[in-house]
Parts: C-alpha cells; structure tokens; sequence
C-alpha cells in the first residue's frame, strides 16, 4: 500500500489524459450531452470561488459520461467591453492599489508586467498563468481544442451575423436612451463594469419647475448695484409629483457649490454636479455663473402649480450631489421634512429669543441671523394637507413620527417612517380638493397623469438618478446619461412571448428560480447594446461602436461547436450567408424535414448554401440545444434571460436551451471574498496544500450549487484528512485476497445498501444536487461500512468480495468528484481506466427491504442494550431478549394489513376471539404500533409481517456477545423463557424486552 500523495497522482493523470486527448469529443453514435459555463472574464486571476463555478458542470459533465453520453465541456474567454482596457491603464500608472491586485493578491512578477501592458498581453497572462493552469490542475474535463477569445477575427464574424440578423428582423432600434455612464472613461458601462451599484436601478425624478425673481446680478452683487429682477428656474427633484400642492418651503445646502446655467436655453439654477448630469441626458447646458448656495437662502420661489411664494432655508442634509441640490419641502405628508422644520422653527423661534436677551445663542440660530431670515417667517411656516389617507389623521407625516418615537433627524428610524408614509398613501391615499379633476383618487391611479399634465403645461420636467451610488471598476463615478445609442427591443412583445415559452419548458434549477426569468422577461425593456470604445465587434453597419458585454455573450454557446473547425474557413468567406447556412441550413434541407413532418425553423434558409458551412453545420447539429447552462445567481436578471431571448429568436424550439442551473456565492471563512483586498484563496495554493480532489470534494459537499457556501481551511483540512483515510482504506481492500462471493446475512445487507446509495445518487445527479450526492455517496456510504466492519470478520472470503464489489461501485460514483483518486484507484482495483467503465446500475438481485429492516432489528436492539448498560451502569454477563409473542405479531398483521387507521385496525383484531379477550392490551399495542407503521414507507410495511425477529437476533448472536463480552439468550414471549424480573410482557413487535443479569 502507497502512501497518498495527491499531487503525484494528480500530475500523473493530468498528463495522461492531455496526451489522450481524453475529452476532446467529436460526433458519434452516443447520445450528446453539451453543458457550458460562462467563459471567465480574464481582468484578474482566478481565485475559490471561480473554482466553485467551473468544477459544478465538470462534476456534471463527468457524470453523465459515465453515463454513457458524448460530453462536451468547452470554455472560452470573455474580454469585450473596458475592464481590461481600464486594468491595463492602472497598471501603466503603477497606481497602487492596481500593483497590490496584481503583485500582492495575484503574485505576477516584475517580468510579466511588462508583458501586460497591452489588453491582450493582460487578459493572456491571467488566462494562461492563472485560469487554464488552475482549470487543468482542477482536473476539469475541458475540451482545449474549442477555446477562443471574443475578439478573435473569426468569432467577430460570428457576432455580426447576429446583430444583423436581429436588425433585419426589427429588433434592434436607435434612439435616446438612459444608459450607465463612466465619467472617467466617458463611456456607456453594464452591470460587469461595475466596482459598486451593480444593483442600482435607474429612477426618473420629477423636476418641480419653482420661479425665483433674482434682484442682483452676478456681474454687481458685491458692488451693491441694483439690476432689475429676473426670472431663473430652480427646479427641484421629487420622486412624488403628486405632492407639489403641499410644498411649504425649500431647502439648499448654502456651502455646496451652485451654478446658474442655460438649461435648453432656460436660465436655472441647480448644483455644479446637477448641471453636469442634465448635459449627460441630453440637455443643452451652458454655465453662466458659479456660486455657493448662500444666495438662494432666504430668498422665496415660486411654486408653479399653486404661485405660492416660499422660503428657502438652508440645510446640511441637502446632498448637492444628488438630483438638482435643491429640495422642496412637504412637511404634512413626509416625516423626514416634518421633522426638519420641526428643527428650523426651534431655531426659528430661539432666534427670535435671543433678539430680546431671553436664550444664549447656538451655532443654528446663529445661522438664521446670518443669514437675514426673518424668525417669525419660520415659525408661521404650517403644514398643509394634501392626501387623506385611512388609519392617519390630517397629518400623516406627524402621526409617523410620533409613533415611531422620533425626536430628532439624526433618528435611524426616520427612514422607515418615511417610506411608510410613502407607500400607504400612494397606494390608498386619496388627493384632497385641491386637485381639481384628480380629487378623490387614488394617488397610484393618476400619478402618471397627473405628472403628464404638468409637464404639458411647463410646471414639471424630468431627470434620472440612480437608486444608489454607482461606481466602474475603473473608479471613475457612474452617472445616469441619455445617449443616441441602438438598443436591443426586449420590450417587443412576441419577442417577450417566445422568451416565456422558452421558460416554460426549461428545466430551471433550483425551480423556483422559473418565476425570476419570467419576472425579469416582464420587466426588461431596451437595453443599450454598444459603447463607444473597448475589446470586441465592431457595429456592422456603424464601426464608431462595440458591442458591449452582456449583447455579445448570448448565443455564444453554439460558437464552441463549430470553433475547433472553423479556424480553416478563411475570415472573408464569414458572411452572413455563411452563417444562416450554418444554423438554417439549405433549402434542400428544409424541403426533406418539411417531407419527414419535423417542425419549421425559425429563419429563411439558404438556396445557394456554402458546402464547409453545410459540414459545420451537421456538427452543430449532433450538440445542440444546450443541455444545461451553469451559471451565477445573480445573472438571471442580466444575461441568463439575455440567453434565453436570443435563443428564442434565432433558433427553432428544438434548439432553445434545455436547462439552467444556477450558482450562489462564496465567502471566505465567513467573509465576502475580495480581490482588491486580498481575501482571496488561490485555487493553486489550495491545490498544492490540499491536493485538487479535496479542493473539488470540499466545493461540491459544503452546499447544493446554488446555495452560498463558506471556504473554512480548518473543513477544507478535514476533509482532506478524510479522503486520505478512504485512500488507504481502499488499498487496503485492493491488496487483499479477492475472496469469493459467499454471502451472509450482513453481507447482503451492506450490498442492499449500495443499490439504494447508487439510486440516491443517481437521482440528486439527475437534479444537480451535488451535496446531496458527495453526501451519500460517501459520507453516508461510511457510516454503512463503520457498522460492517464491527458486525463482521472482514477478512472472511465472503466480506472480501462485499468490500471489493463495494469499493468498484463507489469509487464510479465518487469519480465525478475525485476524479484523480478515484480513477487511480479504479485502476488499481480493476486494471482497468475508470472511463471505460460505466455508472453503477441497481442491481435488483441485492436490493432487500427484508434484509435492511433485519438489520436495523440488530442495530436497534444493540443501541437499546448500550442505553440500559449506560444508564445502570452495570456490566451484564447475560442479556436476555425477548421477542413479542405471536399474538402480538398477529396484531401487527392487522395494522399491516388494514392501514393506518387506529378504528378500522381494532374492527378488524376485536373479531378475533382470543384478542378481544385482552382488551386494554390490545388498543394499547394496536395505537402504538399504527404510529411506528404511520413514520414507515410503503415498502417496509409491507413486509413487516413476514419478519422472523428470533431468527434474526439468533443470527446476530455473536455479534451480541462480541459487542457485550456476556452471554446472549433469545426468547420468545409465551414460550419456555427464563424471565426472572417479568420482562418479556413488555416485548413489542420489532421492539424486544430486554434483561440484563451479572
């Protein structure tokens, strides 16, 4: 027996199977199996946690090769868009925190950085020195011969035929369009390009188009020159334009830095940063003057629905980064604003105090007197009621505060309180009189009227935000910005419809995961599908743009079919007819499955077809549709519907994709992983420490794929520990005589156990579950043989034969996991490669209910005794065991017979004579033993009856006294039995009484 040492094997199979080319696969006569992942985005090295991703469909893949299945696993690499591009400038500034990334986390030399400093030579290094060594080291069944990258010549071709394709067919349009903006690079970014926000969603504020009639000039403010007053608009952001009927006052941060600009020719006035988002959406903006926000304070605008004139205060609190920097104020119905005028009255009111000598001052009423805001102003300030709403009174805001306890705007609280507010009166709070035409109504009914008609009239406009701060992975800030940009149609409603018959019939794993695709097909609308610069396909018809990401990466699985092969056509004969001929076919083609009844596909075909791509074709066709898709949770939002619209569109149902599993997310030792910070593990470090099978087993066993899971080194070490235990344990068996089958009692049950062990695995296989396979297969499986091996003289000729045939059957289950060891093994024990074997069928010969409840008898019967001996604390020479009585048995034919109900069981036993005699004794077994059949499945009560519980404890009668070191007798109740203290009374059926004497 050899010691294990896992990278030794793991080196000597890792190179037998490149020199085979063991999963290179091509078309045959076996069934095709394609599962994919998402190809890495190669912007840094591969840490854990994309180990996690890519070993869930190897496991997989392996599997169903055992199967019997043609597999094909390929993988490729992702580098469209500006990541890479924006890496490959930090590195050129040797900005630190990019050097501590890639020196520190990811351990690249001072030689290869100067080869990174190009995308390509950047994205190359981590796909060579990180992804594919730690792939191979992984022992992931990839076929290296399909790899590219998404800016390979020929696969460009690939992706322009889609976008023409999509165009042709009206599902790509041009127009002005909210789009994720990078201020750093000046460039549309997507959810990949995101360090933070990668959640945001877009949200459009109305502008509340307030009048201010400025008296003084920039140009003679400090001179104290008069000029004539002038209108300027101050528009001020709300998510609620229902509520502009009760603005009461304003408020601006009088630090922050204003500008006065011509907004479409309209003279505003709105924060530095609010000024640089309207230009971004498509406004016309010229700055005309700059200035803090002290001059807005105390002035009065002009509410343009109501002409109400009202004051402006100042305020901390006011963000000038987000939306205009101005807010107006709706202290009734907003708990936040009630609060703060609460606040400024106070000042108010102290202020007024000071003037007469009655309070000291503060920093606050300091600021009203600097300011010049008259205090008795303030105080007259009042709320005005707009919206009633059942369970407030007429101040919602104020009843919100008060029962949530809020004394101050520092209240965490507050937050809550507000939304509150919020949600109930937009969805059962009725505008008030004062809306006119709208009184009465639900304010979630009319709202988008109501805003309609204001806008119409000039009182409102409107601007984007986003729900939270949005940064690239550049650093640069994200704003919102209105671009002329092509957008894919999502919101087309029969394109919409074939993505949800694609759901439909799509095996979505987990299941409730079918729901989240047909939420995000419901909600999708355009998506901007280019950007201005980056890696990747060039628009077709307008070469300024790339498309981005997430519009490239949807079809892409059907490239890895042809890729290998595809590298022979020359790029000039790459034509659009080309690829309809590829995916559609030949009008010849069409007419013969038009003939044969098959269903139409979904596009013209070609009448004068290329014979390459013809050929292409025929192997396109042996893989397709995609078995499965393995991919992030968090992408069902983004490109895994992306995935399932474009299939809808481009291909034929036979070939939209059969199923998806997704994947949760990793943590370190409790901790998010982060490679900025360092918290990361290596997948090679790992392997060198632990070895690659228990750095898969570990992945596979600590969660079901899409569950979260933790990376703990202390559980990653056991489990290492544990595989070298099965390690040795193994070789144990392979170096023994192989002995002969001749079978006990024991030996059949351990055999019964593997038939239902390969069936559990098989099924939670089938279903993606791949803990709670790893689980059975071997964690479970060892506790079987942990009982075996103490219920048996393993070394008998009989259990070496049960251990070996064992050992075959779980090292093929075990093989998609531990593939090195367990192919290792397999050899050993059988001289023969793990690939030619097959997965382990049921073998119905040794599949015995009958024979695991016997079992069970003596396991139940061994922890009862142990539980006496422990309680008493007595050392037995003699356990005595009595079986119940056979009337007792014949109760339990009853229940077996007649079911679980405790009524219908005892009409059935009272017509027995001798039964009804015992009466009390005969309801009492008959509700016991319903409740322990009730716990039971069918397939072990319907056998019940039949056991001989004697014969069974009698054949165990060694073990017994092994176990014990006493003498063991075996009764039966009624019968010729030394009972001295009256126990067997208390027998039950599969429960005997027990004595112990000594």
């Amino acid at each position: 027996m050899s010691d294990y040492e896992p990278r030794e094997i793991e080196s000597k199979w890792q190179s037998r199977w490149a020199e085979d080319g063991r999963y290179e696969v091509d078309p045959s006569q076996s069934e095709a199996t394609f599962v994919t992942v998402p190809y890495p985005y190669p912007s840094g090295g591969m840490h854990i946690g994309h180990a996690r991703t890519y070993t869930v469909p190897d496991v997989w893949a392996r599997y169903r090769r055992l199967q019997g299945d043609n597999v094909l696993f390929p993988i490729a690499w992702h580098v469209t868009g500006t990541p890479i591009v924006g890496a490959v400038e930090r590195l050129k500034k040797r900005e630190p925190e990019q050097m501590s990334v890639l020196q520190d986390t990811y351990n690249v030399s001072d030689e290869d950085l100067s080869e990174m400093e190009t995308p390509m030579g950047f994205a190359r290094h981590f796909i060579e020195d990180s992804y594919k060594k730690n792939m191979q080291s992984l022992g992931l069944s990839i076929d290296w011969r399909r790899e590219f990258t998404t800016n390979d010549e020929r696969y460009s071709k690939f992706i322009t035929w889609q976008y023409e394709t999509l165009k042709e067919r009206g599902l790509l349009e041009k127009g002005l369009h909210p789009v994720k903006y990078c201020t750093n690079e000046q460039n549309p970014v997507t959810t990949h390009d995101l360090l933070e926000g990668e959640e945001a969603e877009f949200q459009e504020y109305t502008l509340v188009k307030f009048d201010w009639h400025a008296e003084r000039s920039s140009a003679n403010r400090s001179s104290g020159e008069r000029s004539e007053p002038r209108a300027i608009t101050v528009p001020m952001a709300t998510l609620r334009p229902e509520t502009v009927h009760g603005v009461t006052n304003a408020y601006i941060d009088p630090d922050a830095e204003y500008v006065e600009a011509a907004v479409d020719g309209e003279p505003w006035l709105v924060s530095e940063s609010a000024a640089e988002k309207l230009e971004l959406q498509a406004h016309d903006v010229e700055i005309r003057d700059h200035f803090s926000g002290e001059r807005l304070v105390g002035e009065h605008v002009t509410n343009p629905v109501t002409g109400d004139d009202v004051l402006v205060l100042p305020a901390n609190f006011v963000d000038a980064d987000n939306a205009t920097g101005v807010v107006m104020s709706v202290p009734a119905h907003s708990p936040d604003d009630w609060v703060a005028l609460q606040e400024a009255k106070s000042a108010a009111r102290r202020a007024a105090e000071q003037s007469s000598g009655q309070s000291p001052r503060d920093a606050d009423d300091a600021r009203m007197e600097k300011y010049g805001i008259d205090p008795e102003e303030v105080a007259e300030i009042e709320p005005k009621a707009i919206i009633d709403v059942e369970g407030y009174g007429e101040f919602p805001a104020e009843d919100a505060v008060v029962e949530h306890g809020i004394e101050d705007s520092s209240d965490p609280t507050l937050e809550d309180a507000t939304q509150e507010v919020y949600n109930r009166e937009f969805h059962s709070g009725k505008l008030r009189g004062m809306y006119g035409d709208y009184a009465g109504e639900i304010v979630e009914d009319v709202r988008d009227d109501l805003k309609e008609e204001f806008q119409e009239q000039g009182s409102f406009d409107t601007m984007h935000e986003f729900s939270e701060e949005v940064v690239c992975r550049c650093g640069g800030a994200v704003e919102v910005a209105e671009q002329d940009t092509w957008f894919l149609r999502y919101n087309d409603e029969a394109w919409k419809a074939k993505a949800h018959e694609v759901v439909a019939e799509l095996d979505a794993i987990p299941e409730n995961t079918r729901e989240q695709y047909d939420h995000t097909i419901d909600w999708l609308n355009e998506w901007p599908c280019i950007r201005n610069y980056g890696l990747g396909t060039r628009l077709p018809w307008d070469d300024e743009f790339v498309i981005e990401p997430l519009s490239d990466s949807t079809i892409y699985m059907s490239y890895y079919t042809i890729a290998h092969r595809i590298s022979d056509v020359p790029v000039e004969e790459l034509d659009k007819e080309f690829f309809d001929t590829l995916f559609y076919g030949s009008e010849a083609q069409r007419a013969s499955e038009s003939a044969r009844g098959d269903e139409p596909r979904a596009s013209e075909a070609v009448d004068d077809p290329n014979e390459t791509a013809l050929a292409l074709r025929e192997e396109w066709d042996y893989w397709y549709p995609v078995d499965y898709r393995c991919s992030a949770n968090d992408l069902v939002s983004n490109h895994l519907t992306f995935f399932l619209f474009h299939h809808a569109e481009l291909f034929d149902p036979a070939n939209w994709p059969q199923g998806i599993t997704v994947m949760g997310m990793g943590l370190l030792e409790g901790e998010k992983m982060s490679s900025s910070k360092g918290h990361v593990v290596l997948p090679e470090n790992a392997i060198e420490k632990y070895g690659a099978d228990t750095v898969r087993f570990f992945l596979m066993n600590s969660a079901e794929p899409w569950q979260d899971y933790d990376w703990r080194s202390e559980q990653v070490e056991s489990t290492g520990n544990q595989l070298r235990r099965f390690w040795n344990r193994a070789n144990e068996i392979i170096s023994a005589p192989e002995g002969e089958r001749d079978l006990q009692r024991i030996d059949r049950w351990l055999l019964s156990k593997l038939q239902r062990t390969v069936r559990e695995v098989t099924d939670a296989m089938d279903r993606f579950e791949t803990r709670t396979a790893s689980q059975a297969a071997f964690y479970g499986f060892e506790e079987h043989l942990k009982w075996y091996r103490k219920r048996t003289d393993t070394d008998r000729p009989g259990a070496r034969w049960t251990l070996r045939t064992v050992l075959n059957a779980r090292l093929r289950l075990l093989a998609p996991f531990i593939p090195f060891m367990a192919t290792e093994l397999h050899e050993r024990l059988t001289g023969n490669p793990i690939a030619e074997a097959e997965w382990p069928d049921v073998d119905s010969d040794f599949e015995s209910t009958v024979t695991e409840i016997e079992e069970s008898l003596v396991e139940g019967l061994t922890d009862d005794v142990r539980d006496i001996v422990n309680v008493t604390d007595t050392d037995p020479e003699t356990i005595r065991v009595y079986v119940a009585a056979d009337w007792k048995r014949q109760v339990l034919a009853a229940v077996v017979d007649t079911g679980s109900n405790v009524g219908a069981v005892m009409g059935e036993v009272m017509q027995d004579e001798e039964l009804r005699e015992k009466g009390d004794e005969v309801n009492q077994l008959v509700q016991k033993l319903v409740e322990d059949v009730r716990e039971r499945p069918d397939e072990q009560v319907a056998v019940l009856a039949d056991l001989n519980e004697v014969e069974v404890y009698e054949d165990a009668r060694d073990f017994f006294e092994r176990e014990f070191e006493a003498d063991v007798e075996v009764y039966r109740e009624g019968e010729d039995a030394s009972d001295p203290e009256d126990k067997a009374q208390h027998a039950t059926p599969l429960r005997p009484a027990i004595h112990l004497e000594g």
